[in-house]
Formats: C-alpha cells, sequence, structure tokens
C-alpha cells in the first residue's frame, strides 16, 4: 500500500516537471520517501531549486520573500543562504521582504524597457520577458513560456495579474495550437493566482477566445478549463458573467463557438433562476435544431449530461423532444450519439415514462438503417438493460438483443457478442435460465460458427461466463458441445479464448470433461507461427496446469513448456523461463527437482549460446522458488561451470545470475564458490564482464 502512494506521489511529480510547474513540484515532494528513492529525490529537488533561482534570477527584478517562500516550500533559513550565495539583496516594502535578484540582461522588451527608462517599475520586468518569449519564433521557447504562467502570476500578485497579465493574454490569442493548448490548460488552474473565486470572472474572456478556435482540442481543454472556472463561481456572478458568456456562444456565427456551448450547459443550470433555466432550455433546444451537424453532434453528446440536472417536468417536455428529434437526424453521427442520451434519460424516469418516451426511440435505433447506430446500441445494451429494469427487459430488450445477434454488419454482432455474458447475468433470476435457454442460445448457436473470426473471437470470450447461471446439467447439454466446436476452430483467437476462460467451467462440471479436446487446441496454439499466440498460451499454461493436474501436464505439457525455452523469438523464450517459475510454484520444489531440472541443465551443454543464455535465465528465477538446498546442490554448479564459457554474453550473464541468487546461497558458499568466480570475472579480458562482475561484487557486499 505504502509503495503504492510513493508511485502516485512520483506521478505527481513527473506531471509537474513535464508541465514545467513549480508550485506542485515543490508542494508534491514534501513526502516521506522511502530509502531506495531518496538519494534521487534529493538530487532532483536541488536542481529544481536550481532552475527556479535561475528563472528568478533572469526573469524578475524584484520579488517579495513571502511568495518565493511559497513557491519553493523552502524555511528562511534556507532562502536566506541561496539568495546570499546568488549575491541577491533584500529591501524592506513595510514589513514586507523584497528580495532583489543580480542583474542579468537579456535581448528584446526588457532590454529596451531597461535601457528607455531606468524610474520605470521592476516589476514590470516579468511581463516584459513574457512579451519576448511568446514573440519568440521558436515554438518550444513559446510553449514553455505559457507553462510557466502560474509563477509569473504568483511574482506579480493578484492584482496584477488580474489588470496585466489576463488582458495581455486575451489580447494576444494567436498561436499554434500546442501553446494555445496549454494556455487554455493553465487558466483552468488560475482561480487562486487571480484573487480567488470572487475574482473568477476575469478568466472567462481568454477562455472564451479559446473555445472558439478551429482545433478541437483546444476548445474541448477550454470548456473543460471553462465548467472549473464557472463551478467556482457564486451564483449570483454565474449569472452576471458566465450566463452571458454562454448566450454568446450560443448565438456565435462560427460553428465552433456553438460546440463549445453545448459544454456549459450542465454547469450553469442547477445555480441559476429560473427564468434564466427557461433561457437556458431554449438556448439548448436552439442548438439541437442547429442547421450544422457539427453542432447538433456536439448537443447530443451533452444532451445525457444536461437531462441529469433538469426538473424531471422539463426534461419530458422539453429535452425528450430534442431526443426524439436528435435519434431521427440524417446523420448518423448525430443519431448514434443520441443512444447514449437514452441512457441517462432511462435512468431518470420511472418505469412507466421509460415505456412510453423513450422505448419508441431505442425500437428505432436498434433497427437503424447505419450500423454505426445499431453498434452503439449494441456497446450500449447492458447500460440500458439497467436503466430500464427487468420487466421491459423480457419484453422488448430481449428481442431487440436477438435481432442484432443476427445483425448483417459483423462489427454489430462482435459488440454484442461481447456484450452475452452480461446481459444474462442482469436478467431477472426468476426466469434467467428458461430466457436463456429458449431465446439467447440458439441465437448464440449461430454465432459459434460465424463466417467472421472476430465475431467468434468474441463470443468465445465470454461464451464461458454462461456456466455458471445455467449450473452443471444444462452446462453439458447446451454448452459443452459449443466449447468443443470452439476448441477446433480454425482461427487461433477463438482458441485461445475459450482456453483462457476455463476457469468457469471448471468450477461448474470440472474440466476432465473438456481435456481430450484441449490437448489438440492447446498443441496447435503452442506451435502456431504467430508468435503473439504462443506468448499467450505460455501465459495461461500455469492455470491449465493447476487445473488439468499434475499428471495429465507431465504426460501431455511438459514438453511443450520445454520446447518454448528453445523458440527463436526472445519473447517467447523470456516468458517461458517465468512460466517455469510459477509451474514451480504450483507443483512444488520436489517436483521441479525430479521433473524439470534436469532437462534445464542440459541446454548448458548446448552448442548455441542462446540456449545456454536462456538454462542462466531459468536458473535466476528457480533459485527463487526452490530454496537454498537445491540452489546449492543442482543450479549453482552449472552456473559457475559456464563461468568458463567462450561467449563473453554468457560470462558476463554468470555474474549477473550469482548476484541474482546469492540471497538463496548461505554465506560460507559464497565465500568459497560464488566469490572467487566473481573475482576471475572481474579480472576477464571483456569490458562487459568486467563490469557486470564488479557490480554483483558489490551488489553482495552490500547485501
Amino acid at each position: 500500500m505504502k509503495e503504492d502512494r510513493e508511485l502516485c506521489q512520483l506521478n505527481l511529480l513527473n506531471q509537474a516537471l513535464q508541465n514545467n510547474n513549480f508550485a506542485d513540484f515543490f508542494r508534491n515532494i514534501k513526502y516521506e520517501w522511502s530509502e531506495r528513492v531518496r538519494s534521487p529525490i534529493e538530487d532532483l529537488l536541488a536542481k529544481q531549486r536550481e532552475d527556479l533561482f535561475t528563472l528568478m534570477g533572469s526573469a524578475y527584478v524584484s520579488i517579495y520573500q513571502q511568495q518565493l517562500l511559497e513557491l519553493s516550500q523552502m524555511s528562511e533559513e534556507e532562502l536566506r543562504n541561496i539568495c546570499n550565495s546568488l549575491n541577491w539583496t533584500e529591501e524592506l516594502d513595510g514589513d514586507k521582504v523584497i528580495l532583489k535578484p543580480k542583474c542579468v540582461c537579456v535581448n528584446g522588451e526588457a532590454e529596451k524597457m531597461a535601457a528607455s527608462d531606468k524610474s520605470v517599475d521592476d516589476s514590470l520586468y516579468p511581463i516584459a520577458v513574457l512579451i519576448d518569449e511568446l514573440k519568440n519564433e521558436d515554438v518550444q521557447l513559446r510553449l514553455n513560456s505559457i507553462k510557466k504562467l502560474s509563477t509569473i502570476a504568483l511574482a506579480l500578485g493578484e492584482e496584477r495579474t488580474r489588470s496585466e497579465l489576463i488582458p495581455f493574454l486575451t489580447e494576444t490569442i494567436y498561436d499554434e495550437d500546442e501553446v494555445l493548448l496549454a494556455l487554455a490548460d493553465q487558466l483552468g488552474n488560475f482561480t487562486s493566482l487571480v484573487g480567488g473565486p470572487e475574482y473568477a470572472m476575469y478568466l472567462i474572456p481568454p477562455l472564451e477566445s479559446l473555445a472558439t478556435v478551429e482545433e478541437t482540442v483546444v476548445r474541448d481543454k477550454a470548456v473543460e478549463s471553462l465548467r472549473t472556472v464557472a463551478a467556482e463561481h457564486s451564483a449570483q456572478d454565474l449569472e452576471i458573467h458566465v450566463v452571458p458568456t454562454l448566450q454568446r456562444l450560443v448565438s456565435g456565427d462560427w460553428f465552433t463557438s456553438r460546440t463549445s456551448a453545448c459544454g456549459l450547459f450542465s454547469v450553469c443550470y442547477p445555480r441559476v433562476t429560473q427564468p434564466v433555466k427557461s433561457e437556458l432550455r431554449a438556448n439548448f433546444r436552439k442548438l439541437c435544431q442547429d442547421e450544422t451537424p457539427m453542432v447538433r453532434r456536439a448537443a447530443a453528446n451533452k444532451l445525457g449530461e444536461f437531462a441529469k440536472v433538469v426538473e424531471t417536468e422539463y426534461l419530458k417536455s422539453d429535452l425528450i423532444p430534442n431526443f426524439v428529434q436528435l435519434a431521427q437526424d440524417d446523420q448518423d453521427s448525430v443519431r448514434l450519439l443520441a443512444v447514449e442520451a437514452c441512457v441517462s434519460i432511462a435512468q431518470l424516469l420511472p418505469q412507466d415514462d421509460v415505456e412510453h418516451l423513450v422505448l419508441p426511440t431505442l425500437r428505432q435505433c436498434a433497427s437503424d438503417s447505419s450500423w454505426r447506430v445499431r453498434y452503439m446500441v449494441a456497446e450500449k445494451f447492458v447500460d440500458l438493460q439497467k436503466a430500464v429494469g427487468p420487466e421491459i427487459t423480457r419484453v422488448d430488450l430481449v428481442p431487440a438483443f436477438q435481432y442484432l445477434l443476427k445483425d448483417a454488419e459483423a462489427e454489430v454482432r462482435a459488440a454484442v457478442a461481447t456484450k452475452v455474458k452480461d446481459f444474462c447475468a442482469n436478467l431477472d433470476k426468476a426466469n434467467q435460465v428458461q430466457i436463456i435457454l429458449s431465446s439467447i442460445l440458439p441465437y448464440v448457436r449461430d454465432l459459434v460458427s460465424d463466417p467472421n473470426p472476430h465475431v467468434k473471437s468474441a463470443l468465445a470470450s465470454v461464451i464461458m461466463g454462461l456456466s455458471p447461471m445455467l449450473g452443471a446439467y444444462q452446462t453439458v447439454e447446451q454448452l459443452l458441445p459449443l466449447f468443443l466446436i470452439q476448441l477446433k476452430d480454425e482461427c487461433p483467437e477463438v482458441r485461445l479464448n475459450i482456453i483462457s476462460n476455463l476457469d468457469c467451467v471448471n468450477d461448474v462440471i470440472g474440466i476432465q470433461q473438456l481435456s481430450q479436446s484441449l490437448l489438440p487446441a492447446i498443441v496447435e496454439l503452442a506451435e502456431d507461427s504467430k508468435w503473439r499466440v504462443r506468448l499467450a498460451i505460455i501465459e495461461y499454461m500455469p492455470a491449465l496446469a493447476g487445473q488439468l493436474g499434475q499428471e495429465f501436464f507431465d504426460q501431455k505439457l511438459r514438453g511443450l513448456c520445454m520446447g518454448w525455452l528453445n523458440d527463436h523469438v526472445y519473447a517467447i523464450r523470456e516468458a517461458a523461463t517465468l512460466n517455469m517459475k510459477k509451474l514451480v510454484e504450483q507443483f512444488g520444489a520436489p517436483w521441479a527437482e525430479q521433473a524439470i531440472i534436469p532437462m534445464i541443465l542440459v541446454m548448458s551443454r548446448n552448442k548455441n549460446y542462446l540456449h545456454r543464455m536462456t538454462c542462466l535465465f531459468c536458473l535466476n528465477v528457480l533459485a527463487e522458488v526452490c530454496g537454498t538446498d537445491i540452489t546449492t546442490k543442482l543450479l549453482l554448479p552449472t552456473v559457475l561451470l559456464l563461468a568458463a564459457d567462450p561467449v563473453a554474453n554468457v560470462r558476463f550473464n554468470v555474474a549477473k545470475t550469482l548476484q541474482k541468487i546469492s540471497p538463496f546461497l548461505e554465506a560460507s558458499v559464497i565465500d568459497s564458490q560464488v566469490k572467487p568466480t566473481l573475482d576471475k570475472l572481474n579480472a576477464d579480458t571483456d569490458v562487459d564482464v568486467k563490469h557486470f562482475a564488479a557490480q554483483a561484487i558489490a551488489g553482495i557486499a552490500a547485501a
């Protein structure tokens, strides 16, 4: 658990570094780091503080001490020591300390400002530097400048950020999309830098401009930031500042502003007065009827979200007519998004209203002329099922599900096939088995022999999950014949998906009834020409071994597992070594000593050096599960023998192996056998062998 928290903290640091966000970095580095990462973290902290003071020294003529303390998360004494080493000076402004970095000459606006008027306000200097960097031809420099906006705003203070920095940014929104995207992202977190929620309205003008640009990702990020900023407004400020912005976007001449407007309704609606709510519903209706398909698509995309905040009576009177209209749109890209809204609306209405207001449209979508719309219905089918309840599912959704299972388009059949297990699991328990046997299985049987391999593969990934629902008798009678057909399918993905889900059947009827059919399927997959298929079956082998038992495994499958160690693809050999470890965990060290270790040790004498290296890789992992006795008696002598191998790659892997297995050896063995061998390797003529030998010697000494 502690390691997970530390990983999360490291991820926060990484994000701060990528965004050049000093404030987030110094805030998140305050953490009780473990011993293994403390040293690099301290080095990183020192480097970031150096970068921060380099930035301050080059960009600012003065900065309040308190602001720099808050930014860098340093103590006053630490800050004073650094300032003294950099020859920074201090001045008092009342009871506040102002730090003045040593003057650094720069080009452009900043230089002109300093040269033209020595009496100019020093604190304008950051804006001048920002202007310089934003005018630079180098996109990366402009991007870095935008990412440092929070630092600049902190230096300027809240009032000057509102009065100078934000207007400057609003007036200069013209740049590469990458720079505008970074600006939209930064402004969403700027509320505290302009003085808090009561001044959040100052951020709306630049974000409104960004919400109208042509590039979609910039608009989306601007809308996301606008939603964040809008949520921080008081209800009164929301009506005064955000709602007019929304209305301007709705009535914009260019479609980009109208698409952006769709994302703001749900955040504004719950907190405004009734007259304004009425206007917002009218505006949303206007967007649903817009002449531009992109706008109608954006409205359909946000319809479900908006429905969740609208009162039920207005949901019925205003939004459902919009939903019906969008579901009948002449553009299939609009109709398919209406399917998503259907789920949200169905969850909000009583069952009677769902039946009368939503189901007619849903039936229409399930038989839509466009396969993309039907595909979306298939994707959302289980969500729709949960929303409408068991009775409507039985009467209306089961026939729709059957219709989709025999759809003319393979993409639709594949999508709905993946939902078979979940759809059946959510049926009313009283009628579940009867509905599956009479209404679902006949269509599933057809899909087992579908001409499209993607459909068969999708079905194979879920069909085993029906076993627990049907019970032992029906599984044997109804499902077992289908499993046997799929285990013989010509498509390797189908066979693989059946094998990967055997645990479902094993829990119900045991695996023995499938074992004779399993073996040919496993052998074919193990020898498949596609190495990724071979890799996948290796990953399932430990689970299969546990289900089939040690005796069956030794007779039929052990040879396959040994064969993978000699595969010509490295990824297969690597996976096969890990597979050996898992098999030993499954069957125990005594089994390993008798069944597989002798066969692995033979590989150490193979003429191909790759096989000798694979032997070392196996010994690495087996030492962890075989214990001290077997490691000392059987594994170590072979490793020591390979120390004299003519191939340098083998010799330096011996050094690495000795370091890895040393924790499983007694101290006397390490002193008498391991260290002399490493000393010999440390004097090797090959530089890589010497390097890894020295590394192993140091590692064992430190253990």
